[in-house]
């Protein structure tokens, strides 16, 4: 067999995906690519093979008869070779640790406090992946998912992590650091509009019946871009716990009230039942279920800006 006929992996990689969720826009969202490189692929791989994959009408795609068998026999190869990757990685497996977690989650609460695991388990070879699509433990090479929603995850081992509340920040300096000094002072400020971070539960926690959900100004998909346009001073964002209080250590935003607002989403430990009793996930939970703990004291210790007397955030740890 000529191997040189075979085409490119990212275009094979690419079809699979598309063809699994019969979607271009859902296959570029798990390959974190654009809608518009998952259609060049296939294009590509279309005009390689002389046939085409996908019957496209306006913005639906379905798979042809032949796209379909090509889907079957790509789907096998590539478990194939992922099977073969797996095999020969196994002398140092054991000593691997693989976690799967949020991008955001990553960045504002695990890198930060990542290097007391590193220290405490020095035999174990931690690897972070950062990805917003859910993880397939048959499929994928992880140990280890942090999630963050409902917690219906079947066939697995899930337990609640840590759970989550909104409250309004903002950068120390906004205004001239002429802060909010109550809830109300809220309706003459502008407030950051998020996605996720809804302001109207946390309206209600704090007995602002009368207030509106924002409908002007820029809308951020991302909270780490939220959490950046507060840090920046561009206004009051309505932030989650987990990510923020980082930036709230270190001084570059201050929690304005004690007011939680609700959330209905927690984040989960999620891993095969038979890795759970493996050395290496059990440190990493125990090390993880500590840190949590810390955590939560912490955020009782830290008080909102209106209550603190002067000084007082400078002077925790």
């Amino acid at each position: 067999m000529d191997l040189r006929q075979l085409p490119a992996l990212n275009a094979l990689r690419a079809f699979e995906a598309a063809a699994r969720h019969e979607s271009f826009s859902r296959a570029a969202d798990e390959l974190f690519v654009t809608h518009g490189a998952v259609s060049h692929q296939i294009r590509a791989l279309e005009a390689e093979l002389g046939l085409p994959l996908f019957a496209r009408d306006g913005k639906r795609v379905r798979l042809t008869d032949r796209g379909r068998q090509y889907a079957a026999e790509v789907r096998a190869a590539l478990v194939a070779l992922a099977d073969a990757t797996r095999r020969i990685r196994s002398g140092d497996r054991d000593r691997r640790l693989i976690v799967s977690m949020l991008s955001s989650f990553s960045a504002r609460w695990l890198t930060p406090r990542v290097g007391r695991f590193i220290e405490k388990h020095p035999e174990i070879d931690l690897e972070l992946l950062s990805t917003n699509a859910l993880t397939d433990f048959n499929r994928d090479d992880v140990d280890v998912a942090i999630r963050f929603g409902y917690g219906k995850y079947s066939g697995v081992h899930a337990e609640e992590l840590l759970d989550e509340v909104f409250f309004p920040a903002c950068s120390p300096n906004f205004r001239g650091g002429d802060l909010p000094r109550e809830p109300r002072d809220l309706a003459n400020v502008p407030l950051l509009r998020s996605d996720e971070e809804l302001w109207r539960p946390w309206f209600d926690a704090a007995g602002l019946a009368d207030f509106a959900e924002p409908k002007r100004g820029v809308l951020y998909e991302d909270s780490s871009n939220l959490l950046q346009a507060a840090i920046d001073g561009q206004g009051i964002a309505l932030v989650r716990r987990s990510l923020a209080m980082q930036e709230i250590l270190a001084g570059r935003l201050v929690r304005l009230f004690n007011v939680d607002g609700p959330s209905p989403w927690r984040y989960y430990f999620v891993c095969p039942a038979a890795l759970l009793e493996t050395a290496r996930v059990q440190a990493f939970r125990e090390w993880l279920v500590d840190e949590v703990d810390q955590f939560r004291l912490l955020y009782e210790r830290t008080p909102a800006v209106c209550d603190a007397p002067a000084g007082e955030l400078k002077a925790l740890p």
